[in-house]
Protein backbone atom coordinates (compact mmCIF):
# COMPACT_ATOMS: atom_id res chain seq x y z
CA UNK A 1 0.00 0.00 0.00
CA UNK A 2 1.75 2.99 -0.82
CA UNK A 3 1.51 6.41 1.66
CA UNK A 4 -1.22 8.79 1.14
CA UNK A 5 0.91 11.49 2.31
CA UNK A 6 4.77 12.10 1.18
CA UNK A 7 7.67 12.33 4.24
CA UNK A 8 8.14 15.74 5.83
CA UNK A 9 10.58 17.54 4.31
CA UNK A 10 10.14 16.06 0.59
CA UNK A 11 8.60 18.56 -1.96
CA UNK A 12 6.73 15.38 -4.59
CA UNK A 13 3.65 15.05 -4.36
CA UNK A 14 1.78 12.64 -2.81
CA UNK A 15 1.18 9.29 -4.28
CA UNK A 16 -1.86 7.70 -5.71
CA UNK A 17 -3.87 7.19 -2.56
CA UNK A 18 -6.04 4.52 -1.85
CA UNK A 19 -9.75 5.23 -1.12
CA UNK A 20 -10.11 4.23 2.24
CA UNK A 21 -7.34 6.67 2.71
CA UNK A 22 -8.86 9.54 1.04
CA UNK A 23 -11.67 8.35 3.68
CA UNK A 24 -9.57 8.86 6.44
CA UNK A 25 -7.69 11.68 5.66
CA UNK A 26 -11.54 13.24 5.37
CA UNK A 27 -12.84 12.17 8.64
CA UNK A 28 -8.90 13.26 10.40
CA UNK A 29 -9.62 16.66 9.01
CA UNK A 30 -13.09 16.52 9.78
CA UNK A 31 -12.30 16.02 13.84
CA UNK A 32 -9.56 18.82 13.67
CA UNK A 33 -6.17 16.98 13.02
CA UNK A 34 -3.64 19.47 11.09
CA UNK A 35 -2.16 17.66 7.95
CA UNK A 36 1.35 17.27 9.99
CA UNK A 37 -0.38 15.38 12.16
CA UNK A 38 -2.64 13.28 9.62
CA UNK A 39 0.77 12.89 7.84
CA UNK A 40 2.47 10.95 11.13
CA UNK A 41 -0.50 9.23 12.01
CA UNK A 42 -1.15 7.35 8.89
CA UNK A 43 2.57 7.02 8.36
CA UNK A 44 3.01 5.69 11.95
CA UNK A 45 0.09 2.84 10.68
CA UNK A 46 2.07 1.87 7.62
CA UNK A 47 5.00 1.49 9.09
CA UNK A 48 4.16 -0.16 12.76
CA UNK A 49 1.81 -3.04 14.05
CA UNK A 50 -0.33 -0.31 16.17
CA UNK A 51 -3.72 0.43 14.73
CA UNK A 52 -4.68 3.78 13.75
CA UNK A 53 -7.17 4.23 17.52
CA UNK A 54 -4.06 3.55 19.38
CA UNK A 55 -1.46 5.94 17.63
CA UNK A 56 -3.99 8.89 17.71
CA UNK A 57 -4.50 8.25 21.20
CA UNK A 58 -0.56 7.53 22.02
CA UNK A 59 0.46 10.54 20.25
CA UNK A 60 -2.43 12.79 21.78
CA UNK A 61 -3.74 14.24 18.55
CA UNK A 62 -7.14 12.99 20.19
CA UNK A 63 -8.95 12.96 23.01
CA UNK A 64 -10.84 9.38 23.45
CA UNK A 65 -14.35 10.75 22.70
CA UNK A 66 -13.40 12.52 19.33
CA UNK A 67 -11.77 9.60 18.54
CA UNK A 68 -14.84 7.21 19.06
CA UNK A 69 -16.84 9.65 17.13
CA UNK A 70 -14.16 9.57 14.55
CA UNK A 71 -14.62 5.90 14.38
CA UNK A 72 -18.31 5.79 15.04
CA UNK A 73 -18.18 7.76 11.48
CA UNK A 74 -15.62 5.71 9.64
CA UNK A 75 -17.03 2.69 10.57
CA UNK A 76 -20.77 3.63 11.28
CA UNK A 77 -20.89 1.76 14.43
CA UNK A 78 -23.11 3.28 17.37
CA UNK A 79 -21.93 5.07 20.46
CA UNK A 80 -23.21 4.81 23.60
CA UNK A 81 -21.59 7.81 25.90
CA UNK A 82 -22.57 5.85 29.09
CA UNK A 83 -22.95 2.20 30.77
CA UNK A 84 -24.98 3.05 34.00
CA UNK A 85 -27.74 0.37 34.23
CA UNK A 86 -27.01 -1.86 32.08
CA UNK A 87 -27.59 -5.95 32.47
CA UNK A 88 -24.56 -7.54 31.06
CA UNK A 89 -25.69 -10.80 29.20
CA UNK A 90 -25.66 -14.14 31.78
CA UNK A 91 -24.10 -16.31 28.84
CA UNK A 92 -21.32 -13.72 29.08
CA UNK A 93 -20.26 -13.18 32.42
CA UNK A 94 -20.25 -17.75 32.86
CA UNK A 95 -18.67 -18.24 29.08
CA UNK A 96 -16.17 -15.58 29.33
CA UNK A 97 -12.67 -15.14 31.43
CA UNK A 98 -12.77 -11.87 33.55
CA UNK A 99 -9.16 -11.87 32.69
CA UNK A 100 -9.81 -11.57 29.13
CA UNK A 101 -12.88 -8.96 29.30
CA UNK A 102 -10.08 -6.96 31.24
CA UNK A 103 -7.16 -7.22 29.13
CA UNK A 104 -8.98 -6.76 25.87
CA UNK A 105 -12.12 -4.18 27.41
CA UNK A 106 -14.83 -5.53 26.13
CA UNK A 107 -18.24 -6.22 27.61
CA UNK A 108 -21.58 -7.45 26.17
CA UNK A 109 -24.24 -5.21 26.54
CA UNK A 110 -27.08 -7.08 25.03
CA UNK A 111 -27.96 -10.43 23.42
CA UNK A 112 -30.70 -10.40 21.13
CA UNK A 113 -31.58 -12.86 17.96
CA UNK A 114 -28.50 -14.64 18.35
CA UNK A 115 -26.26 -11.50 18.15
CA UNK A 116 -24.27 -10.33 21.06
CA UNK A 117 -23.71 -6.47 21.32
CA UNK A 118 -20.26 -5.87 22.57
CA UNK A 119 -19.05 -2.68 23.99
CA UNK A 120 -14.97 -1.72 22.74
CA UNK A 121 -13.03 1.12 22.56
CA UNK A 122 -10.59 -0.42 20.52
CA UNK A 123 -13.09 -0.95 17.38
CA UNK A 124 -9.53 -1.49 15.21
CA UNK A 125 -8.40 -4.36 17.09
CA UNK A 126 -10.83 -7.35 15.55
CA UNK A 127 -8.69 -10.16 16.95
CA UNK A 128 -10.34 -10.02 20.59
CA UNK A 129 -13.61 -9.74 19.14
CA UNK A 130 -13.29 -13.08 17.21
CA UNK A 131 -12.11 -14.53 19.93
CA UNK A 132 -14.93 -13.53 21.72
CA UNK A 133 -17.26 -14.94 19.15
CA UNK A 134 -15.29 -18.25 19.16
CA UNK A 135 -16.07 -18.08 23.30
CA UNK A 136 -19.46 -17.59 23.34
CA UNK A 137 -20.39 -19.40 20.06
CA UNK A 138 -22.59 -16.63 18.52
CA UNK A 139 -21.84 -13.73 16.17
CA UNK A 140 -20.89 -10.36 18.29
CA UNK A 141 -21.35 -7.24 16.92
CA UNK A 142 -19.43 -4.63 18.33
CA UNK A 143 -20.56 -0.91 19.57
CA UNK A 144 -18.30 1.33 20.91
CA UNK A 145 -18.27 3.28 24.66
CA UNK A 146 -15.87 5.14 26.69
CA UNK A 147 -12.96 2.92 28.07
CA UNK A 148 -13.95 4.03 31.56
CA UNK A 149 -17.42 2.89 30.88
CA UNK A 150 -16.44 0.08 29.90
CA UNK A 151 -14.28 -1.13 32.65
CA UNK A 152 -16.67 -0.11 35.06
CA UNK A 153 -19.28 -2.50 33.80
CA UNK A 154 -16.72 -5.27 33.33
CA UNK A 155 -16.44 -4.67 37.45
CA UNK A 156 -19.87 -4.69 38.34
CA UNK A 157 -20.60 -7.04 36.48
CA UNK A 158 -18.61 -9.88 37.30
CA UNK A 159 -18.71 -8.45 41.14
CA UNK A 160 -19.84 -11.74 42.29
CA UNK A 161 -17.87 -13.80 40.13
CA UNK A 162 -13.88 -13.48 40.39
CA UNK A 163 -12.55 -16.42 38.31
CA UNK A 164 -11.60 -19.14 39.97
CA UNK A 165 -13.08 -18.29 43.42
CA UNK A 166 -16.54 -20.00 42.37
CA UNK A 167 -14.44 -22.57 41.68
CA UNK A 168 -12.44 -23.13 44.98
CA UNK A 169 -15.84 -22.49 46.36
CA UNK A 170 -16.98 -25.87 44.99
CA UNK A 171 -14.15 -27.59 46.08
CA UNK A 172 -15.17 -26.55 49.74
CA UNK A 173 -18.60 -28.78 49.17
CA UNK A 174 -19.71 -27.48 52.79
CA UNK A 175 -20.12 -24.35 52.29
CA UNK A 176 -21.52 -23.28 54.99
CA UNK A 177 -19.37 -22.05 57.73
CA UNK A 178 -21.22 -22.71 61.25
CA UNK A 179 -21.54 -26.57 60.20
CA UNK A 180 -17.70 -26.39 59.09
CA UNK A 181 -17.11 -25.42 62.71
CA UNK A 182 -18.81 -27.68 64.40
CA UNK A 183 -16.59 -30.52 63.19
CA UNK A 184 -13.39 -29.19 65.04
CA UNK A 185 -13.33 -30.49 68.26
CA UNK A 186 -12.72 -28.35 71.19
CA UNK A 187 -9.72 -31.31 72.71
CA UNK A 188 -8.01 -31.34 69.12
CA UNK A 189 -4.29 -31.57 69.66
CA UNK A 190 -3.15 -27.48 68.83
CA UNK A 191 -0.11 -28.36 66.96
CA UNK A 192 -2.04 -30.70 64.57
CA UNK A 193 -3.25 -27.67 62.81
CA UNK A 194 -3.66 -29.22 59.33
CA UNK A 195 -7.11 -31.47 59.80
CA UNK A 196 -9.63 -31.37 56.97
CA UNK A 197 -12.41 -28.83 58.81
CA UNK A 198 -10.04 -25.90 59.90
CA UNK A 199 -8.48 -25.78 56.72
CA UNK A 200 -12.12 -26.04 55.28
CA UNK A 201 -13.30 -23.13 57.19
CA UNK A 202 -9.81 -21.02 56.69
CA UNK A 203 -10.25 -21.22 52.95
CA UNK A 204 -13.68 -21.07 53.43
CA UNK A 205 -13.24 -16.93 54.38
CA UNK A 206 -10.73 -16.08 52.10
CA UNK A 207 -12.77 -17.04 49.00
CA UNK A 208 -16.28 -15.79 50.79
CA UNK A 209 -14.03 -12.04 50.84
CA UNK A 210 -12.32 -12.22 47.86
CA UNK A 211 -16.17 -13.14 46.27
CA UNK A 212 -16.92 -10.12 48.45
CA UNK A 213 -14.15 -8.01 47.11
CA UNK A 214 -13.01 -7.70 50.38
CA UNK A 215 -10.31 -5.82 51.49
CA UNK A 216 -9.52 -7.41 54.82
CA UNK A 217 -10.84 -9.98 57.04
CA UNK A 218 -11.25 -9.25 60.70
CA UNK A 219 -11.21 -12.43 63.19
CA UNK A 220 -12.23 -10.69 66.56
CA UNK A 221 -12.85 -12.75 69.98
CA UNK A 222 -15.65 -12.63 72.15
CA UNK A 223 -16.38 -14.30 75.14
CA UNK A 224 -18.72 -17.01 73.54
CA UNK A 225 -18.03 -16.28 69.63
CA UNK A 226 -15.12 -15.50 67.15
CA UNK A 227 -16.89 -12.57 65.25
CA UNK A 228 -15.46 -12.83 61.55
CA UNK A 229 -15.99 -9.05 59.94
CA UNK A 230 -15.17 -8.00 56.30
CA UNK A 231 -14.09 -4.69 55.13
CA UNK A 232 -15.71 -3.67 52.26
CA UNK A 233 -15.23 -0.63 49.91
CA UNK A 234 -13.74 0.79 52.89
CA UNK A 235 -16.50 0.21 55.29
CA UNK A 236 -16.24 -2.54 57.81
CA UNK A 237 -19.38 -5.34 58.11
CA UNK A 238 -20.16 -8.50 60.29
CA UNK A 239 -20.44 -11.87 58.85
CA UNK A 240 -20.87 -15.39 60.73
CA UNK A 241 -20.24 -15.73 64.01
CA UNK A 242 -17.78 -18.83 64.60
CA UNK A 243 -18.53 -20.87 67.90
CA UNK A 244 -15.87 -20.16 70.71
CA UNK A 245 -14.63 -23.98 70.69
CA UNK A 246 -13.07 -23.16 67.23
CA UNK A 247 -11.12 -20.25 68.14
CA UNK A 248 -7.70 -22.16 69.29
CA UNK A 249 -8.09 -24.15 66.05
CA UNK A 250 -8.36 -21.53 63.89
CA UNK A 251 -5.50 -19.18 65.47
CA UNK A 252 -2.84 -22.26 65.12
CA UNK A 253 -3.63 -22.79 61.45
CA UNK A 254 -3.44 -18.92 59.98
CA UNK A 255 -0.39 -19.15 62.19
CA UNK A 256 0.72 -22.34 59.85
CA UNK A 257 -0.40 -20.62 56.96
CA UNK A 258 1.58 -17.64 57.90
CA UNK A 259 5.07 -19.44 59.06
CA UNK A 260 4.54 -17.66 62.54
CA UNK A 261 5.67 -19.34 65.75
CA UNK A 262 2.79 -21.14 66.22
CA UNK A 263 3.51 -21.16 70.45
CA UNK A 264 4.05 -17.94 71.08
CA UNK A 265 0.62 -16.30 71.97
CA UNK A 266 1.68 -13.15 74.11
CA UNK A 267 3.38 -10.99 71.49
CA UNK A 268 1.88 -9.43 68.06
CA UNK A 269 3.13 -11.49 64.98
CA UNK A 270 3.27 -10.65 61.18
CA UNK A 271 2.92 -13.30 58.52
CA UNK A 272 2.46 -13.41 54.98
CA UNK A 273 0.80 -16.31 53.01
CA UNK A 274 0.00 -16.88 48.93
CA UNK A 275 -3.04 -18.68 47.97
CA UNK A 276 -3.56 -20.07 44.02
CA UNK A 277 -7.14 -18.89 42.61
CA UNK A 278 -7.77 -20.12 38.96
CA UNK A 279 -4.36 -18.74 36.72
CA UNK A 280 -3.53 -15.89 39.27
CA UNK A 281 -1.94 -15.32 42.85
CA UNK A 282 -3.37 -13.60 45.61
CA UNK A 283 -0.96 -12.62 48.54
CA UNK A 284 -2.37 -12.15 51.50
CA UNK A 285 -0.46 -10.40 54.90
CA UNK A 286 -1.26 -11.54 58.34
CA UNK A 287 -1.30 -9.76 61.59
CA UNK A 288 -1.81 -11.19 65.29
CA UNK A 289 -2.41 -9.73 68.53
CA UNK A 290 -3.01 -11.07 72.05
CA UNK A 291 -6.01 -9.26 73.53
CA UNK A 292 -8.43 -10.01 76.42
CA UNK A 293 -10.52 -13.23 75.28
CA UNK A 294 -7.35 -14.40 72.83
CA UNK A 295 -5.70 -13.25 69.94
CA UNK A 296 -7.13 -10.83 67.15
CA UNK A 297 -6.41 -12.23 64.03
CA UNK A 298 -6.34 -9.78 60.17
CA UNK A 299 -6.13 -10.76 56.79
CA UNK A 300 -4.59 -7.84 54.44
CA UNK A 301 -5.80 -9.45 50.89
CA UNK A 302 -4.14 -8.10 47.90
CA UNK A 303 -5.58 -9.69 44.62
CA UNK A 304 -2.44 -9.44 42.14
CA UNK A 305 -4.95 -10.96 39.43
CA UNK A 306 -6.68 -7.41 39.61
CA UNK A 307 -6.02 -5.07 36.44
CA UNK A 308 -3.76 -2.12 37.03
CA UNK A 309 -5.97 0.80 36.31
CA UNK A 310 -4.61 3.75 33.56
CA UNK A 311 -5.33 7.18 34.23
CA UNK A 312 -8.63 7.15 32.27
CA UNK A 313 -10.05 4.69 34.71
CA UNK A 314 -9.07 6.51 37.93
CA UNK A 315 -11.88 9.20 38.15
CA UNK A 316 -9.99 12.08 37.42
CA UNK A 317 -11.13 14.92 36.07
CA UNK A 318 -10.26 16.55 32.81
CA UNK A 319 -8.33 19.38 34.06
CA UNK A 320 -6.68 17.29 36.61
CA UNK A 321 -5.85 14.59 34.55
CA UNK A 322 -3.48 17.00 31.98
CA UNK A 323 -2.26 18.52 34.85
CA UNK A 324 -0.24 15.22 35.88
CA UNK A 325 0.39 13.47 32.39
CA UNK A 326 2.32 17.19 31.84
CA UNK A 327 4.31 16.50 35.42
CA UNK A 328 5.03 12.50 34.99
CA UNK A 329 6.66 13.63 31.66
CA UNK A 330 8.97 15.45 32.78
CA UNK A 331 12.55 14.28 33.20
CA UNK A 332 13.53 15.47 36.79
CA UNK A 333 11.83 16.36 39.75
CA UNK A 334 9.15 14.54 42.76
CA UNK A 335 5.66 13.95 42.79
CA UNK A 336 4.39 13.23 46.16
CA UNK A 337 0.84 11.18 46.31
CA UNK A 338 -0.78 12.01 49.73
CA UNK A 339 -3.67 10.30 51.68
CA UNK A 340 -4.29 8.14 54.32
CA UNK A 341 -3.76 4.40 54.41
CA UNK A 342 -6.02 2.67 51.83
CA UNK A 343 -7.21 5.71 49.80
CA UNK A 344 -6.02 4.57 46.68
CA UNK A 345 -2.60 6.02 46.56
CA UNK A 346 -0.45 3.00 45.52
CA UNK A 347 -2.96 2.97 42.45
CA UNK A 348 -2.41 6.21 41.21
CA UNK A 349 1.32 6.10 41.55
CA UNK A 350 0.77 2.36 39.02
CA UNK A 351 -1.35 4.63 37.02
CA UNK A 352 1.33 7.14 36.72
CA UNK A 353 4.08 4.33 36.16
CA UNK A 354 2.20 2.89 33.42
CA UNK A 355 1.74 5.68 31.33
CA UNK A 356 5.11 6.22 30.98
CA UNK A 357 6.13 2.71 31.15
CA UNK A 358 8.48 2.34 27.62
CA UNK A 359 11.12 0.41 26.67
CA UNK A 360 13.67 3.63 26.33
CA UNK A 361 13.00 4.16 30.54
CA UNK A 362 14.96 2.09 33.54
CA UNK A 363 12.05 2.40 36.17
CA UNK A 364 12.96 1.28 39.53
CA UNK A 365 9.74 0.57 42.45
CA UNK A 366 10.57 0.02 46.27
CA UNK A 367 7.93 -0.80 48.08
CA UNK A 368 6.32 -2.64 51.14
CA UNK A 369 4.66 -4.85 49.99
CA UNK A 370 4.43 -4.76 46.08
CA UNK A 371 0.97 -5.32 45.31
CA UNK A 372 0.72 -5.74 41.84
CA UNK A 373 3.34 -6.79 39.25
CA UNK A 374 4.27 -4.34 36.49
CA UNK A 375 5.71 -5.46 33.03
CA UNK A 376 9.38 -4.05 32.45
CA UNK A 377 9.36 -2.76 35.72
CA UNK A 378 12.05 -3.56 38.26
CA UNK A 379 10.22 -3.53 41.56
CA UNK A 380 11.92 -4.17 45.25
CA UNK A 381 9.97 -5.49 48.40
CA UNK A 382 11.19 -3.68 51.54
CA UNK A 383 13.07 -6.21 54.02
CA UNK A 384 13.60 -4.50 57.38
CA UNK A 385 14.64 -7.62 59.05
CA UNK A 386 17.53 -7.78 56.54
CA UNK A 387 18.77 -3.94 56.68
CA UNK A 388 16.88 -3.09 53.27
CA UNK A 389 14.60 0.41 54.29
CA UNK A 390 12.88 2.70 51.46
CA UNK A 391 16.27 4.79 52.63
CA UNK A 392 18.50 1.73 51.92
CA UNK A 393 17.23 1.04 48.52
CA UNK A 394 16.37 4.25 47.23
CA UNK A 395 20.17 4.88 47.76
CA UNK A 396 21.10 1.55 46.01
CA UNK A 397 19.08 2.68 42.86
CA UNK A 398 21.46 5.69 42.73
CA UNK A 399 23.80 3.52 41.35
CA UNK A 400 21.54 1.49 38.93
CA UNK A 401 21.29 3.98 36.32
CA UNK A 402 17.71 5.39 36.98
CA UNK A 403 15.46 7.32 34.89
CA UNK A 404 12.48 6.99 37.20
CA UNK A 405 12.56 5.39 40.38
CA UNK A 406 9.11 5.32 42.93
CA UNK A 407 9.17 5.11 46.59
CA UNK A 408 6.83 3.50 48.56
CA UNK A 409 6.53 5.87 51.20
CA UNK A 410 8.27 8.79 52.69
CA UNK A 411 8.38 8.23 56.81
CA UNK A 412 11.75 10.22 58.15
CA UNK A 413 14.19 12.96 57.37
CA UNK A 414 16.68 10.44 55.78
CA UNK A 415 14.08 8.46 52.92
CA UNK A 416 12.94 12.11 52.41
CA UNK A 417 16.34 13.73 52.17
CA UNK A 418 17.21 11.06 49.14
CA UNK A 419 14.44 11.36 47.50
CA UNK A 420 14.87 14.89 46.92
CA UNK A 421 18.41 14.72 46.37
CA UNK A 422 17.88 12.39 43.57
CA UNK A 423 15.42 14.43 41.79
CA UNK A 424 17.31 17.43 42.42
CA UNK A 425 20.27 15.42 40.20
CA UNK A 426 17.93 14.61 37.30
CA UNK A 427 15.58 11.72 38.35
CA UNK A 428 11.89 11.56 38.32
CA UNK A 429 10.63 10.16 41.41
CA UNK A 430 7.18 9.18 42.72
CA UNK A 431 6.27 8.56 46.33
CA UNK A 432 3.45 9.09 48.56
CA UNK A 433 3.20 10.67 52.26
CA UNK A 434 0.44 10.40 54.78
CA UNK A 435 -1.20 13.83 55.47
CA UNK A 436 -4.61 15.13 55.01
CA UNK A 437 -4.29 17.39 51.97
CA UNK A 438 -2.02 18.92 49.50
CA UNK A 439 -0.65 22.06 51.13
CA UNK A 440 0.45 19.99 54.71
CA UNK A 441 2.30 17.53 53.17
CA UNK A 442 5.08 20.90 52.63
CA UNK A 443 4.77 21.31 56.23
CA UNK A 444 4.95 17.47 56.83
CA UNK A 445 8.45 17.20 54.87
CA UNK A 446 9.96 20.41 56.51
CA UNK A 447 9.00 18.79 59.79
CA UNK A 448 10.69 15.67 58.96
CA UNK A 449 13.91 18.13 58.18
CA UNK A 450 13.82 18.92 54.87
CA UNK A 451 15.31 21.93 54.28
CA UNK A 452 12.97 24.86 52.43
CA UNK A 453 15.18 25.20 49.59
CA UNK A 454 16.01 21.88 48.45
CA UNK A 455 11.57 21.46 48.27
CA UNK A 456 10.70 24.59 46.83
CA UNK A 457 13.26 23.35 44.02
CA UNK A 458 12.62 19.69 43.65
CA UNK A 459 8.80 19.03 43.96
CA UNK A 460 6.76 19.57 40.53
CA UNK A 461 3.34 18.69 41.97
CA UNK A 462 1.31 17.22 45.02
CA UNK A 463 -1.52 15.13 44.73
CA UNK A 464 -4.24 13.89 47.40
CA UNK A 465 -6.82 11.82 47.04
CA UNK A 466 -9.96 10.15 48.95
CA UNK A 467 -12.00 7.21 48.08
CA UNK A 468 -15.00 8.06 47.66
CA UNK A 469 -18.24 5.00 47.92
CA UNK A 470 -20.20 5.05 44.15
CA UNK A 471 -24.25 4.48 44.29
CA UNK A 472 -25.02 0.64 43.61
CA UNK A 473 -26.47 0.89 40.23
CA UNK A 474 -29.10 -1.80 40.67
CA UNK A 475 -30.69 0.57 43.62
CA UNK A 476 -30.08 3.62 42.64
CA UNK A 477 -32.95 5.86 42.71
CA UNK A 478 -33.34 9.39 42.26
CA UNK A 479 -35.83 10.86 45.56
CA UNK A 480 -36.69 14.47 46.56
CA UNK A 481 -34.30 14.97 49.38
CA UNK A 482 -36.10 15.05 53.11
CA UNK A 483 -35.14 17.33 55.73
CA UNK A 484 -32.09 15.56 56.94
CA UNK A 485 -30.12 15.86 53.28
CA UNK A 486 -31.20 19.26 53.08
CA UNK A 487 -29.16 19.85 56.00
CA UNK A 488 -26.62 17.59 54.70
CA UNK A 489 -26.36 19.48 51.39
CA UNK A 490 -26.27 22.77 53.42
CA UNK A 491 -23.16 21.87 55.32
CA UNK A 492 -21.98 21.24 51.64
CA UNK A 493 -23.44 24.87 50.41
CA UNK A 494 -25.65 22.86 48.40
CA UNK A 495 -29.38 23.48 47.06
CA UNK A 496 -31.34 20.74 45.96
CA UNK A 497 -32.13 22.94 42.91
CA UNK A 498 -28.89 22.35 42.03
CA UNK A 499 -29.62 18.49 40.99
CA UNK A 500 -31.31 17.82 37.95
CA UNK A 501 -35.20 17.88 38.54
CA UNK A 502 -34.38 18.80 42.15
CA UNK A 503 -33.96 15.18 43.34
CA UNK A 504 -30.68 13.24 44.38
CA UNK A 505 -29.38 9.99 44.12
CA UNK A 506 -29.52 7.26 47.15
CA UNK A 507 -29.40 3.41 47.27
CA UNK A 508 -31.92 1.80 48.24
CA UNK A 509 -29.89 -1.60 49.32
CA UNK A 510 -30.10 -4.70 47.53
CA UNK A 511 -28.25 -8.17 47.67
CA UNK A 512 -26.52 -7.00 45.13
CA UNK A 513 -24.55 -4.66 47.47
CA UNK A 514 -24.90 -5.90 50.71
CA UNK A 515 -27.99 -3.92 52.16
CA UNK A 516 -25.65 -0.79 51.42
CA UNK A 517 -27.15 1.00 48.28
CA UNK A 518 -23.18 1.38 47.45
CA UNK A 519 -21.28 -0.36 45.28
CA UNK A 520 -17.90 0.38 44.37
CA UNK A 521 -15.52 3.32 44.76
CA UNK A 522 -13.98 5.92 42.81
CA UNK A 523 -11.06 7.78 43.45
CA UNK A 524 -11.43 12.25 44.37
CA UNK A 525 -8.31 14.86 44.36
CA UNK A 526 -6.71 17.76 44.68
CA UNK A 527 -3.90 18.68 42.37
CA UNK A 528 -1.60 21.11 43.63
CA UNK A 529 1.24 22.35 40.87
CA UNK A 530 4.34 23.74 42.71
CA UNK A 531 4.15 27.11 40.67
CA UNK A 532 6.38 30.04 41.24
CA UNK A 533 3.99 31.37 43.85
CA UNK A 534 3.97 28.37 45.92
CA UNK A 535 7.75 27.85 45.29
CA UNK A 536 8.27 31.41 47.46
CA UNK A 537 5.82 30.64 50.14
CA UNK A 538 7.60 27.35 50.84
CA UNK A 539 11.01 29.79 50.98
CA UNK A 540 9.09 31.84 53.37
CA UNK A 541 7.78 29.06 55.65
CA UNK A 542 4.14 29.89 54.90
CA UNK A 543 1.61 27.55 56.84
CA UNK A 544 -0.08 24.95 54.91
CA UNK A 545 -3.40 27.09 55.57
CA UNK A 546 -1.97 29.74 53.91
CA UNK A 547 -0.46 28.12 50.65
CA UNK A 548 -3.76 26.41 50.42
CA UNK A 549 -5.99 29.70 50.99
CA UNK A 550 -3.88 31.53 48.11
CA UNK A 551 -3.78 27.86 45.70
CA UNK A 552 -7.28 28.21 46.34
CA UNK A 553 -7.62 31.89 44.78
CA UNK A 554 -5.37 30.72 41.86
CA UNK A 555 -8.37 28.09 40.77
CA UNK A 556 -7.25 24.51 43.25
CA UNK A 557 -10.16 22.15 43.18
CA UNK A 558 -10.08 20.82 46.83
CA UNK A 559 -11.20 17.35 47.57
CA UNK A 560 -14.39 18.67 48.36
CA UNK A 561 -15.07 20.22 45.07
CA UNK A 562 -14.40 17.09 43.37
CA UNK A 563 -16.30 15.10 45.70
CA UNK A 564 -19.49 17.96 45.20
CA UNK A 565 -19.15 17.51 41.39
CA UNK A 566 -19.79 13.58 41.77
CA UNK A 567 -22.67 14.17 43.92
CA UNK A 568 -23.97 16.24 41.28
CA UNK A 569 -23.92 13.94 38.58
CA UNK A 570 -25.31 11.14 40.80
CA UNK A 571 -22.75 8.76 41.62
CA UNK A 572 -22.52 9.14 45.24
CA UNK A 573 -24.60 10.69 48.66
CA UNK A 574 -24.10 13.75 50.47
CA UNK A 575 -23.56 11.58 53.84
CA UNK A 576 -20.58 10.12 51.89
CA UNK A 577 -19.10 13.30 50.92
CA UNK A 578 -19.42 14.50 54.19
CA UNK A 579 -17.56 11.38 55.49
CA UNK A 580 -14.93 11.10 53.31
CA UNK A 581 -14.18 14.80 53.30
CA UNK A 582 -13.10 18.10 55.33
CA UNK A 583 -14.51 21.51 55.35
CA UNK A 584 -12.06 23.78 52.73
CA UNK A 585 -10.39 27.00 54.02
CA UNK A 586 -13.16 29.61 53.86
Amino acid sequence: MTDTLPPEGTDSKPAKSFPKDRLRESLLRKVGLTPSQIQEALLAEHETDQQLDQILIAKNFLTETKCLELFSDMLGLETIDSLEGIDVPDAFIQGVPVQFARTHALIAISDLDDIVRVATHRPLDVQPMDDLSTLMGREVEAVLAPRSQIASLINRAYRHKADGVDEALQDVKDTDIISIAENIQESEDLLDSNKAPVIKLVNMLLFQALKLRASDIHLQPYADRLQVRMRIDGVLYDMESVPRRAQEAIVSRVKVMGQMDIAERRLPQDGRASIRIGDGDVDVRISTIPVAGGERIVFRILDKTTKVFTLDDIGLEADAERTIRRYINYSHGIIFVTGPTGSGKTTTLYACLDAINAPGLNILTIEDPVEYNLDGISQVQVNTKKGLTFAAGLRSFLRQDPDVMMVGEVRDGETADIAIRAALTGHLVFSTVHTNDSSSTISRLIDIGVEPYLASSSMLCIIAQRLLRTLCPNCKELVDPDQQQRFYLEDLKLTADMFPGGKIAIGRGCDECFRSGFAGRTAIYEVMPIDTVVQEQIINKSTASEIKRAALERGLRTLRMDATAKLLTGQTTPQEVLRVTQLDIT
